[in-house]
């Protein structure tokens, strides 16, 4: 645990407190934070190496780039909040890290822009029929589905073949426009097209008797959020259903498939889905592919 006495200490320079205010929201790149405070990169990485060296923050590799978190104690974080208050900037930086994260979900969205009307055609990391047939066994004669992160609907229209109701959500305009050209043609009227994010889906509270997310999640910027929302969304005894990759260390996956995070293990997917207040949750690998990287599928299901 680190040194309360020194944390303090690094906690009482103002730059080093917005930094970890900062990295408490959000995971972010040292050219994000250098958007963020308008300051230059030997500065804020030096700030970042007497804070990695006391223990208040951790970094991964992603790509060309070390993306920084904060690994505060609840005590010190606490701390860390009530200071902020005091500092005239906090108000600006979560203003321009709002701005920042806007720009990462429009730059995942401008790809699926690009790949409107291709899906069927181009690999996508994890989507195989055999993982996606084990989980249409799981969802048979539910009422209301929804789908989130549906790109164009390919497993909205297989769900809307036998549900009553599907609502498939995805943040690409033109993969909603192009969704609804679909349902049009193959003349699906109970399949609906919603433009929306999978963390803010825009469906009624307890609406929903399915929820699902196909290789949605790890595109998410906060996932546990996007959890917590199909837990809303569901009607009490709804499932969720996710269909994800099972965590990898593939890190071009980022770069050729905007991938925000690069799967999640049986465990982490477990605590998320536990954490939003779901229960009965049951995880298991459905597909692994036999040619690099070497992907696997994980399914995961739960009831609210």
């Amino acid at each position: 645990m680190p040194s309360i006495l020194n944390s303090l200490k690094l906690l009482a320079d103002p730059t080093r407190l917005r930094i970890l205010l900062l990295l408490s929201s959000d995971p972010l790149s040292v050219a994000e934070l250098q958007q963020i405070l308008s300051m230059g990169q030997s500065r804020i990485s030096t700030q970042l190496s007497q804070l990695k060296k006391e223990g208040l923050v951790e970094d991964q590799r992603s790509g060309k780039n070390n993306i920084y978190s904060a690994s505060l104690p609840p005590q010190l974080e606490k701390v860390a909040r009530e200071a902020g208050k005091e500092l005239p900037e906090t108000k600006q930086d979560f203003a321009s890290l709002k701005h920042i994260l806007q720009k990462r979900k429009d730059h995942v969205r401008a790809y699926f822009d690009q790949l409107a009307g291709k899906f069927g055609r181009e690999y996508v990391p994890g989507r195989s029929w055999k993982s996606l047939a084990e989980a249409m066994l799981k969802i048979l004669n539910y009422d209301t589905v929804a789908d989130l992160g549906a790109g164009e609907g390919t497993l909205s229209q297989l769900l809307a073949q036998r549900a009553k109701h599907v609502i498939a959500i995805d943040n690409s305009e033109k993969m909603v426009t192009f969704g609804q050209s679909l349902a049009r043609d193959h003349k699906l009227p109970n399949l609906e097209y919603r433009l929306g994010d999978i963390e803010s889906p825009p469906i009624d509270d307890a609406s929903v008797d399915l929820a699902i997310f196909s290789q949605a999640l790890h595109h998410a910027n906060h996932p546990e959020k996007a959890i917590a929302e199909a837990h809303r969304i569901l009607k009490p005894g709804g499932r969720l259903i996710i269909l994800d990759l099972l965590q990898h260390t593939f890190e071009k996956a980022r770069e050729l498939y905007f991938d925000t995070w690069l799967g999640f293990s049986e465990v982490e997917l477990v605590r998320m889905i536990s954490e939003a207040g779901f229960q009965d949750t049951e995880t298991v690998v459905v597909d692994r592919e036999s040619t690099p990287p070497y992907f696997q599928t994980l399914l995961a299901t739960a009831a609210k």
